[in-house]
């Protein structure tokens, strides 16, 4: 008897777009750095701002940082997916960035505000969106703490802001919680998301 040929090759792997989000001070840069050490195959798209690098950044790894005079260039010349302008800085993303992360075949990281990542889910309607938020109120005041002493940035305006970001948390994919202290729980936690969006059988499909 001739055994008909099965074929079990039915899973579709396409690259995803996972974007990073949640409030200022809930970890967004701690949790980038820990991925890119992951054994996952992903390709962090660096985007651009107008504020001072803090100590342990660096240019072109961490974010491009330019003046507000070359962003605003940036504008004029439509190099940009998206921007927007929070406490007085611009932050976007470049298109070239986003263009070479998807040529490169590897899942495409981006560590975004709020708002940013709420014009790319409009844009690429197949991306992951996954909010991190803090452990609690007080994990949140003690992680901000040091840069509110540091920079002269209105108190209650921030407030109004956390609390408008956590209403449109119920718009993203994932919500994940970031403790103090407990950053590779919160890094194992994206890695399960990342494996198991992969094994969707309706995989989300990312295009330029």
């Amino acid at each position: 008897m001739v055994k008909e040929k099965v074929d079990f090759n039915i899973l579709e792997q396409a690259p995803l777009m996972v974007v990073i989000s949640g409030p200022s001070g809930v970890g967004k840069d701690s949790v980038l750095r820990a991925l890119k050490k992951s054994d996952l195959p992903i390709y962090h798209v660096v985007t651009a701002n107008t504020r001072a690098p803090r100590p342990d950044e660096k240019e072109g790894v961490d974010y491009f940082f330019v003046s507000h005079e070359a962003f605003e260039k940036m504008i004029s010349a439509d190099e940009l997916i998206e921007y927007s302008r929070v406490y007085d800085d611009y932050k976007g993303v470049p298109k070239a960035q986003i263009r070479k992360a998807i040529e490169s075949g590897k899942d495409v990281i981006l560590r975004l505000d709020v708002q940013g990542a709420e014009k790319i889910k409009k844009l690429y309607k197949d991306a992951v969106l996954i909010f991190l938020i803090p452990a609690n109120e007080e994990d949140w005041y003690q992680r901000l703490g040091g840069r509110w002493l540091s920079q002269e940035k209105d108190f209650e305006t921030r407030i109004t802001t956390v609390k408008d970001e956590l209403i449109k948390a119920r718009n993203f994919d994932y919500i994940v919680v970031n403790a103090q202290n407990q950053l590779q729980k919160t890094v194992t936690i994206i890695e399960a998301i990342i494996i198991a969006e992969h094994q969707k059988s309706k995989p989300r499909k990312i295009s330029i």
